[in-house]
């Protein structure tokens, strides 16, 4: 199986860091996020990847073309401006031929990739997400079971689950995405869940996006301490 990540994005909010450097590439523990990532979907035995470049993806080609790693890695330039489902529509020609993950490259999580899979062959929908507990300051999905019914954004209550990415995807959710501009969190994961062809992988372990400097000194810390709870290599 296949793991298409997206890595294009600008990372504003990071901008001490990624003036130099493309957001997956920032490091924790001396090893980029991407790296992390990777390492995750490696440990389940997935060691084929189609990375989606964007801003600066020169420095992720140089930085892999040395990797001392048992990784099978396509990088496509998918423009600067494409948005995350444009992004994913450009990559359909390399795993269109069977059920592929897809996540995004600043997230770190201690998912089981393997038992997610076997969720989502379980729930025979067209796609399963990772379903987490957030920050407060992350909006919503409204779930029937396993089912995604809806989105909300930012809510005042508590407890609630969110998109923590890591899904897995099967090459008709492509029939979903239109163009460039087509944003793979709004019309076709909304589209998806309306036709009941969206699961949710509920996952209560650790979930934990890389935003802020504070989020990369947080992760940072766990890392030092010996409390990377996503470290499962």
């Amino acid at each position: 199986m296949k793991a298409v990540i997206l890595a294009g994005g600008l990372g504003t909010r990071l901008s001490e860091e990624t003036y130099l450097k493309p957001k997956p590439m920032v490091e924790i523990g001396g090893k980029p996020l991407l790296w992390h990532i990777m390492k995750i979907y490696s440990t389940y035995g997935i060691n084929d990847f189609v990375i989606c470049l964007g801003y600066k993806g020169n420095v992720i080609k140089e930085y892999f073309k040395e990797a001392e790693e048992p990784w099978s890695i396509k990088m496509i330039d998918t423009g600067l401006e494409t948005m995350t489902g444009g992004r994913l529509k450009q990559v359909q020609k390399y795993v269109e031929n069977g059920t592929f993950c897809f996540t995004y490259s600043d997230t770190l999580n201690n998912v089981n990739i393997k038992d997610l899979i076997s969720f989502h062959y379980r729930m025979k929908t067209l796609a399963s997400l990772t379903a987490c507990r957030p920050p407060e300051k992350y909006g919503i999905i409204e779930l029937q079971g396993n089912r995604v019914i809806d989105f909300k954004e930012k809510p005042a209550r508590e407890g609630q689950w969110i998109n923590g990415g890591y899904f897995v995807l099967e090459p008709k959710i492509f029939d979903y995405i239109k163009d460039d501009s087509t944003v793979w969190e709004h019309e076709p994961l909304e589209k998806l869940a309306k036709e009941n062809q969206l699961s949710a992988y509920k996952h209560t372990g650790f979930y934990q996006p890389m935003d802020t400097i504070s989020d990369k000194n947080y992760l940072e810390k766990l890392w030092q301490s010996n409390k990377a709870f996503w470290k499962v290599w």
